[in-house]
Formats: C-alpha cells, structure tokens, sequence
C-alpha cells in the first residue's frame, strides 16, 4: 500500500463529503486483512509490516472519519500543513469562542446537566453548519483561505466538545 493518501487506501476521490457507512466497511475490510493475529506464525519481518500496516490504516481511518481532521489532510494535500495554533484573524470568531467558554464555565459552575445538553445540541447544529460551509467551499478552489479559517474553526469546536464530554463525566460521578 506504500505512500497512497488516506483516501486512496479505502478508494475514496479527495472529497469532504465522504459516506461514512462505506469508508467503515473499507476499512473493516482492509484491517482483517493485515491484522497481527493474522500473521503470528510468519517470520518476524511480515508481523511488523502487518502491524506497521495496521497501524497506516487505523490512522487513515480516524483522520477520515472526522471532519476537522478530513478538513486539515485535504488542505495539507493541497500544499502546506495547516498550522496548529488557533491565531486566527477573525474578530468575530474569537469573540463567539470567548462567549462559548464562559456559558460553559458558568455551566460547570452551577453543575448544569440539563443546560449542559442544550449547549451540546448547539454545539452539534454548529459544527454540521461548518461541515457544511466547508464542503461548499472546498468545492471552489478559489477559496483556500476561506477553507482555513473553516477547519481552525472546526478544530475549535473538537476541542469544546472534549471539554464538554469531560465535563458530563465529572458531574455524572
């Protein structure tokens, strides 16, 4: 399988909007194929190409499967990596994420399970807007720029909604 993309790993087009059902089948798939447990007799070079290739397609499968993450590999295809740091230079953006954090910090604070749901459902409407937005943009190549700003934005939200899963576990306890 050697240096394909993920996306030629599971003959997938570069594309944003993927079928999720197919890319799983794909990849349960392939990952039979090459599972160590496969190879436990073979001589010790083959087990760790196996679990080398394991490995290759596992990350290719969670890179895909997400949609900030798919956003990000389909730009660094495109040329360089998208930078980590969330310096964004979008006024507007910063301020809804300041916004965010203290509606969350004032749902840790009053232990709000009910309010705490309501912000995931808005979480979740954000994101599917940006899944959106992105896969409208992606499409025109003309808008590099706009594609960033999206993923950064994205990649934002991956993190609040870490935030708010670790928050539901700390207040279920």
């Amino acid at each position: 399988m050697g240096n394909a993309s993920h996306f030629a790993l599971f003959d997938l087009e570069p594309d944003f909007r993927l079928d999720l059902e197919r890319l799983a089948a794909r990849y349960r798939e392939l990952v039979r194929r090459v599972h160590p447990d496969r190879f436990a007799g073979a001589p010790e070079r083959e087990q760790r190409l196996a679990l080398e290739e394991s490995a290759r397609l596992n990350e290719a499968y969670q890179t895909l499967r997400s949609p900030s993450r798919r956003a990000r590999y389909l730009l660094s295809l495109q040329g360089e990596e998208l930078s980590q740091e969330t310096t964004v230079q979008d006024p507007a953006f910063l301020m809804q994420q300041m916004e965010l954090r203290e509606e969350l910090q004032e749902l840790q604070d009053s232990a709000d399970l009910g309010g705490l749901a309501r912000f995931r459902r808005h979480l979740a409407q954000a994101q599917e807007q940006l899944n959106e937005s992105f896969a409208a943009c992606w499409a025109d190549l003309q808008r590099r720029d706009e594609a960033e700003r999206l993923a950064r934005r994205m990649q934002f939200l991956d993190k609040l909604f870490a935030e708010v899963r670790q928050l539901e576990e700390r207040l279920d306890d």
